[in-house]
């Protein structure tokens, strides 16, 4: 009698999940951790070879992660069609081997001494041109490998790779820098090495729509963006993260908590930028052995909701380990919001459409980062520091309020079952 083959239970089972989690791991930490790097060699170069006061120096750093945005901006929509009609496999493994080049470019400028502004802004420029193809080539991957039953835990073991670059890699970087100035970016080459090789490792995916070939790109662009703003479900989930996130941010405001208000300086600032993605951590390895099943819209306004209360508390908190804790609250609210609003775009986005779709929704969380750092520093120069985080916190409850109101489609979001399927079914 023929043997029955049992279906996977944990996405680790499946060896393409495992490789797949690899890359995504060794590109997070090879990137955050030469993020930061850049960050800190511009403003040194900025103070040391152009002699800036710390104000310009400090202007330079605001331009560097203008210098990222703006072709995160403008290449976004041309992103998400390349990821709908080529082989993504190829798509995230070629952005990578330019990543690769960039990183191995910084070593090379950073072991010779040719470290100049230009030169810096030109290789930040390129990671961010190139991260634009890597992230929806990426996010639409995974439901091709994973069964759909066991994308929610995919999800949340992708998350847990993420926040785990996003904690060990400025860390460690930090130190092998303090060895060798050129070491990060030669560790970084590396990584990304080990990351292109991995996701080209995955067996074929499915082969694109025939469609998706014979539409013409500009019409498929244009396509991806109604396909969102159509959908009500869709565009809810997306933009409800995107507001919370530009008013209810507060980490751009950590270092004047750690100076000027906790009084704990530049010593307690490195725990207070870890503490959100530490919370965020443990509540996405919750998630993978513990996967949400019911009530999934509420639970995602409510965690929201959740995300303004710990940024009002950790406003108004003075004693540091307090500060801590409601910085961890805050990571594993904003965690538990990110794993149901991803898990619900992924699955309910058809396939043919999931490139586009992981490219909007990635432009509006990038929007959110640096639009919410922008929005926090011009509140804290009209209301101060802790004025600036309590209005911010109350602005995500308000926005979660409305969303509620605007998108009642959320509030009926009972399970992860794809909606789009439902309505197609639906008499």
């Amino acid at each position: 009698m023929a043997r029955t083959v049992s279906e996977p239970t944990s996405p680790l089972a499946i060896a393409d999940f495992r490789k797949f989690w690899l890359s995504r791991f060794a590109a997070v930490l090879a990137t955050n951790g030469m993020v930061v790097i850049i960050g800190y060699q511009l403003y040194d170069v900025a103070r040391s070879a152009y002699g800036m006061t710390i104000g310009e120096a400090s202007f330079q750093l605001g331009l560097l992660g203008l210098a990222q945005f703006v072709p995160f901006l403008l290449l976004t929509p041309i992103a998400g069609v390349v990821a709908d009609r080529f082989d993504r496999r190829f798509v995230a493994g070629a952005s990578m081997s330019v990543d690769f080049a960039v990183a191995a470019g910084l070593a090379i400028v950073t072991t010779v001494g040719l470290r100049s502004l230009p030169i810096l802004f030109a290789f930040a420029a390129l990671h961010g041109a190139v991260r634009v193809f890597q992230s929806p080539a990426l996010s639409a991957i995974a439901p091709n490998i994973v069964p759909a039953a066991l994308i929610p835990r995919a999800i949340a073991l992708n998350s847990i790779a993420w926040q785990a670059g996003g904690v060990v890699g400025p860390a460690s970087f930090g130190f092998l820098f303090a060895r060798h100035h050129a070491l990060p970016y030669w560790t970084s080459t590396g990584l990304m090495l080990v990351a292109t090789f991995c996701i080209l490792s995955i067996r074929s995916l499915p082969p694109p729509a025939p469609e998706a070939r014979k539409s013409h790109p500009v019409a498929q662009i244009v396509g991806g963006f109604k396909f969102v703003w159509n959908d009500r479900f869709l565009l809810g989930c997306i933009t409800l993260d995107l507001f919370a996130v530009i008013l209810g941010g507060a980490t751009a405001l950590l270092p004047v908590y750690a100076r000027d208000i906790l009084h704990v300086g530049p010593e307690g600032l490195g725990p207070m930028r870890a503490a959100p993605a530490l919370g965020a951590a443990v509540v996405a390895l919750w998630f993978s052995f513990r996967p949400l099943e019911r009530n999934v819209g509420v639970k995602m306004l409510l965690a929201v909701a959740a995300y303004g209360l710990a940024t009002i508390a950790f406003g108004l908190s003075h004693v540091y380990i307090l500060s801590l804790v409601f910085l961890a609250l805050l990571g594993a609210s904003d965690m538990f919001s990110v794993y149901i609003r991803s898990s619900l775009v992924q699955l309910n986005t058809p396939d043919d459409m999931r490139g586009r779709v992981s490219a909007t929704s990635g432009l509006a969380i990038s929007a959110s980062n640096e639009l919410g750092e922008m929005q926090s520093g011009l509140a804290a120069a009209l209301l101060g520091a802790t004025g600036a985080v309590v209005f911010g916190g109350a602005a995500a409850i308000l926005v979660t309020a409305i969303w509620s109101r605007l998108f009642p489609e959320i509030r009926r979001a009972r399970t992860f079952a794809p909606q789009y399927r439902q309505r197609e079914t639906a008499p």
